[in-house]
Order: structure tokens, then sequence, then C-alpha cells
């Protein structure tokens, strides 16, 4: 469990490092469903966006409770998952992660999710782990981001110029098996990985259910963006009730 001061740290700064950490065995299975994926789905090679909609095996690791319990601590007792993805830097050319906040990207009215990133390798700043902005959370709103299609960056929207100031960043350094919990609104990103080590994450995605997945608004982002549909996803009630009565549970087709 957290205790008061991580959960204190969690609310004014935007993220929390616990004191947690995947057995072993765990972490290894992990890499090995990874490594079968890729075998599937190579262009997966540096961001699988759904992998719940490729391998439900990957449903296995959200159900930790110690990992359940520290998030209802945040967010409160009832947690729908409605994503899973994972972040892969391989060696020597691993992409860049610009600055952005996750909510950018999100059809959850109200905003509002947990994520919880598990390290699969150790991240340090020469692999290029992720870096947060503190305090950046905490207007409870989303800052204008610029829509950027470049190849050479894991995602399509990033932090407009002079909204905020890099050298307050910190470095999310990890070990393989550490967590960390941010906010959906914290600013984040991660360098590209020019080291000879890879930098894989992967991460769980939490809502409390007193927010609303919105499919209708998915299909919108995804009529204006085109990077993928949101609207596909399953959703998992994890733990407690539907709050808002209006998600859907229902589970959608598998590739």
């Amino acid at each position: 469990m957290l205790s008061d001061a991580e959960i204190a740290q969690y609310h004014d700064k935007g993220y929390v490092f616990p004191n947690y950490r995947l057995p072993p065995e765990t972490l290894q299975a992990i890499r090995d469903d990874h490594a079968r994926l890729l075998q599937r789905h190579p262009e997966f090679r540096d961001n699988c966006p759904d992998l719940l909609s490729f391998d439900t095996r990957f449903l296995n690791y959200a159900r930790d409770p110690a990992i359940l319990d520290m998030v209802a601590q945040l967010i409160g007792p009832d947690i729908a998952l409605w994503n899973m993805s994972f972040f892969a830097k391989p060696a020597h050319n691993g992409k860049r992660t610009p600055w952005h906040q996750d909510g950018a990207y999100w059809p959850i009215r109200p905003l509002a999710t947990c994520t919880v990133w598990i390290a699969v390798d150790d991240a340090t700043p020469e692999n290029g782990c992720m870096r947060f902005i503190p305090g950046s959370h905490r207007s409870k709103s989303l800052a204008p981001h610029d829509l950027k299609k470049d190849p050479c960056l894991t995602l399509s929207q990033e932090l407009s110029a002079g909204t905020f100031n890099e050298s307050e960043a910190v470095d999310v350094a990890l070990e393989a098996g550490q967590i960390s919990l941010h906010d959906v609104y914290l600013f984040h990103g991660s360098e590209a990985n020019t080291s000879a080590l890879p930098r894989r994450g992967m991460t769980l995605r939490l809502m409390p259910t007193t927010s609303h997945y919105d499919r209708e608004i998915a299909k919108e982002a995804y009529r204006q963006r085109g990077d993928y549909d949101q609207s596909i996803r399953t959703l998992f009630l994890m733990r407690g009730v539907d709050r808002s009565g209006r998600n859907d549970f229902q589970v959608r087709g598998l590739h």
C-alpha cells in the first residue's frame, strides 16, 4: 500500500514511485509475451497502442492485487481498465516520445486516469527513460498540443512550444520490475534511445468508473487524426461497480 506521504506526493507532483517490484518470474513472462507479440506483429517494434486487442494474455498482469490496491488509494475503489500498451525503445535506434499529456489523446469524460508504467528493462537517461514535469497536472486542464506526423516519434501530438520549462524535468530512472504511477494531466516525454541497451515499458490505464469512456468522441478523434481507432477497445471492470452507468464492457473483436 502507498504511504500517506506517497499519496500526498502523487496529488502534489502528479506522480509517485512506489516501493514495489514485480516478481522476476512475472517480469520474464511479460518479456516472453512481448517477444511472441512481435513475432506475429513486427509493426509494433516501437509501440503497441492496444495490447489487449491482439493478445488478452496481457490482461493477467493488470489483475495484480497489489497494483490495484495502490491505484484504488489514488482514484477510488471502482476501477476500469480501458487500455494496456507497450512502449519499446530498441537499442541504438529507439524513437523519441514527444512531450505531451496523456489526456490529449483519450475519449474519457470527465478526464481521469492513473497510468501504471512497468519497467520491463532498466530505464535510464542513457536509454531514454521517461521524464516528468513535477506539478504540471495541477491545473486539471489540457495545454495546447501540435499535431506532428513524424516517423521518428512514437506519438502524433506534442505540447506546443513555450508551454513548459524543460529544465524542470525529472528523470524516471527505474530498475526492471519497478513501477511508476502518474496522473492523466502530467506533462511527460522521453528521449530517443541511442544506447546499446533496450528500454521497454508496459502501461496499464485505469480510470475511476465515475468517468465514461465515450466511443463517439473516440471515433471523431480517429477521423481527425487518423492514428488509431480507440472506439473499438474493450473495457474491463477490475473492481467495484460502474458508477457512471454509461460504460460499455462488451467484449470487442480481437485481431
